[in-house]
């Protein structure tokens, strides 16, 4: 059974940074794909960034792009989503998921999914 535990979020002030950490385990990873999402209040959960674990090759959506960055340690079976130049408009519970296959945006193709991490954007 994959589980997925994120970490690193907080309170960070419009223009900074921020880290999250999303550890994996249960099974061997060669075959997936990680995304995260975000959820505001009131709002669809919606897609963030997704990353195949074995290629690197990534995907953003249009609203972070240039400004988060996901990557992915396999030693440590660790997912992260770098998040440079952040807005109140980020605010939101950030989610990691994981899928087999390719690369998707939609979060029904997801099967399994973390707690979340609350990331609250100051202005």
């Amino acid at each position: 059974q994959v589980q997925l535990q994120e970490s690193g979020g907080g309170l960070v002030q419009a223009g900074g940074s921020r880290r999250l950490s999303c550890a994996a385990s249960g099974r061997t990873f060669d075959s997936y794909v990680m995304g995260w999402f975000r959820q505001a209040p009131g709002k669809e959960r919606e897609f963030v960034a997704a990353i195949r674990w074995t290629s690197g090759i990534t995907m953003y959506s249009d609203s972070v792009k240039g400004r988060f960055t996901i990557s992915r340690d396999n030693a440590k079976n660790t997912v992260y989503l770098q998040m440079n130049s952040l807005k109140p408009e980020d605010t939101a519970v950030y989610y990691c998921a994981a899928r087999r296959g390719t690369l998707l945006r939609s979060k029904d193709g997801y099967d399994d999914w973390g707690q979340g991490t609350q990331v609250t954007v100051s202005s």
